[in-house]
């Protein structure tokens, strides 16, 4: 039975995810200089051909990686029991460093979450302490949410891990999707039994994924709306995880600004930053 989350991290988004997907990065398409659009309409493969399936999961890879990225976002979890609102501030470098803080609610100000590497800590604003997040703690729970320490941590590349499958795929808000369906290889470090890839044929972003466990049973939605462009980059400003077994719970993180470029260095991400900003 599957525990509900993988060792790869895969938010989208998210997994990512979210990814998706450290979650300050999620919203970070590339950072590169623009292509001339003839040379990229000419890389870019058309369904049917060979290389496209592994073109969409690069580009699903890819929406999580980039230079540096600043950013202001809501969090909002709602469980059977309680509902709950966060205000936090994230950097991101690349695909290895992030740092998370929360602003609000006042109470909780200052706890924040750093990503170095492979490492995870977390700083609680209350009591002054810092745990560094093990193996055995990476399904837990992260800030509350429904997406786990686990979803914080990067890994391999979707084709590295997973075989797909393509397909039509349904009409979500109006847009016609792939359906891109993954089925973990033999050695895979992953628990999931399947994913299922929801891309968008007019600008190919990421718009819907769906987690199954090693039963074949639906455990977990990542979905990301609100697409927005900014530069040269589209990105979706807005991911709610729902998990499939607690009917009406979710959570919805929405970036109220985000900006790229903003020359952080690796020196920033720090345990002393970490406790400290």
């Amino acid at each position: 039975m599957a525990t509900g989350h993988t060792r790869r991290a895969h938010l989208g988004l998210l997994g990512g995810a979210l990814l998706l997907a450290a979650l300050p990065a999620l919203a970070i398409a590339g950072e590169a200089a623009p292509a001339p659009a003839e040379a990229v309409a000419a890389a870019t493969p058309k369904p049917g051909d060979p290389g496209f399936v592994e073109y969409l999961l690069n580009r699903v890879d890819d929406l999580h990686r980039g230079e540096s990225s600043h950013g202001l976002m809501q969090m909002k979890v709602s469980t059977k029991h309680w509902t709950r609102s966060m205000a936090m501030e994230s950097w991101s470098l690349g695909e290895d460093y992030s740092l998370v803080r929360i602003l609000e609610p006042k109470k909780e100000r200052g706890t924040a979450t750093l990503k170095a590497k492979e490492d995870l800590f977390t700083y609680l604003s209350k009591t002054g302490r810092t745990i560094k997040i093990t193996g055995a703690m990476m399904g837990g729970s992260w800030m509350g949410s429904h997406f786990t320490n686990d979803d914080l941590v990067k890994g391999t590349r979707l084709a590295d891990e997973f075989t797909a499958d393509s397909a039509e795929g349904p009409i979500i808000d109006g847009e016609a999707t792939y359906l891109i369906t993954l089925t973990p290889k033999p050695d895979a470090p992953v628990v999931w039994g399947k994913i299922e890839i929801m891309i968008r044929q007019g600008d190919l972003m990421p718009a819907q994924e769906i987690f199954y466990d090693e039963d074949g049973n639906p455990a977990r939605k990542l979905e990301l709306s609100d697409f927005r462009t900014l530069g040269d980059r589209t990105f979706p400003a807005r991911m709610r995880m729902t998990p499939l077994d607690k009917p009406g719970e979710y959570t919805e993180i929405r970036y109220a600004k985000i900006e790229f470029n903003v020359g952080l260095e690796r020196s920033f991400f720090t345990l002393q930053r970490l406790q400290s900003i």
